[in-house]
């Protein structure tokens, strides 16, 4: 069930009133699947707030059917919870999301814990934090607590700079496509996001000549798809899952309407620079004229121009 990304807000819009400046977003806090012993986990819990939102989990397997099945920025293994623990199911998780970093929490120091060291960097950790004096807590919120290089944030780099000058309100609007696309299936809960009736919306995507709120939308999540797929350890049933979609069927008969193709000839064709390339070509660059002057959340309106191109279509 989709929900509201927590520490992400919009404000909001009325309906037909200017928008005079763009919306701010706050970054949401890092998400941090955590492994630790009960005696660890009150400390812990203090030290992540305003830095970082913990996902406790009492085992490996459990921390890797997490990072399977939703967005983690780093997992957490603590030494103490690890020893004479099975660890063949790290290898996996490094070797398979490799950006998702996984950090050891070291709490008290003794040769158990140093021999439980060796195997989790023989197993691809890399970082460890000694929280065992007050300024390695301190240390733990900033491995921790810098912001993420989310998928999110990927897409809406490039995307953004390809709009160029563009109104508050359009600016705002491939934001909150970006943002808020893994989870937002149609284009009237996209609507109801951005407190705009969807038939007024698609009405001034229409009548400026621009391809539909909807075709946005699915080609966005497309890209986010393309995005998953460079994960080695994620399934089409994973992706699938991850956007949404009911089954894996269902995701399989998106995609095949869309570009005519199957899911593994999307994750071949087109790896995330592919088909981010190929949603500029074809999304934004050929209405850069008009999306200069586009009001689609009800900022002044818009002056057709006959220029501007018919609806665009993703399939190659």
């Amino acid at each position: 069930m989709a929900v509201e990304p927590s520490g992400l807000s919009w404000g909001r819009l009325p309906q037909e009133s200017p928008v005079s400046s763009p919306l701010q977003t706050a970054e949401s806090a890092p998400v941090i699947a955590a492994v630790v012993s009960p005696e660890e986990r009150p400390r812990l819990d203090a030290a992540s707030g305003g830095w970082f939102s913990l996902l406790h989990r009492e085992s490996l397997p459990d921390v890797v059917r997490v990072v399977r099945e939703r967005a983690v920025d780093a997992v957490l293994l603590s030494v103490r919870q690890c020893r004479g623990a099975p660890l063949d199911q790290l290898n996996h998780l490094t070797r398979d999301f490799p950006e998702v970093p996984t950090v050891a929490l070291v709490s008290q120091a003794d040769a158990s814990g140093s021999e439980v060291l060796l195997q989790l960097g023989a197993s691809g950790v890399r970082q460890v934090v000694d929280v065992s004096t007050p300024a390695g807590w301190q240390r733990l919120r900033q491995v921790l607590g810098q912001p993420a290089s989310r998928d999110s944030a990927r897409l809406q780099a490039p995307i953004l700079a390809a709009l160029g000058e563009v109104p508050p309100d359009t600016r705002l609007f491939f934001e909150a496509l970006v943002q808020f696309s893994p989870e937002v299936v149609t284009a009237r809960d996209l609507a109801d996001r951005l407190h705009v009736r969807c038939t007024t919306l698609m009405s001034r995507f229409s009548r400026a000549g621009l391809p539909s709120p909807k075709s946005y939308l699915a080609a966005v999540r497309l890209l986010h798809a393309s995005l998953l797929f460079e994960r080695r350890g994620l399934t089409v049933a994973d992706v699938a899952y991850r956007l949404e979609f009911s089954s894996p069927q269902s995701f399989a008969r998106h995609v095949r309407s869309l570009l005519g193709m199957n899911t593994s000839e999307l994750r071949r064709r087109f790896p995330f620079g592919a088909a981010l390339d190929r949603f500029v070509d074809v999304m934004i660059v050929p209405y850069g004229r008009v999306l200069r002057s586009f009001h689609p959340l009800g900022a002044g309106g818009f002056r057709p121009n006959s220029s501007s191109g018919g609806p665009a279509s993703w399939k190659s």
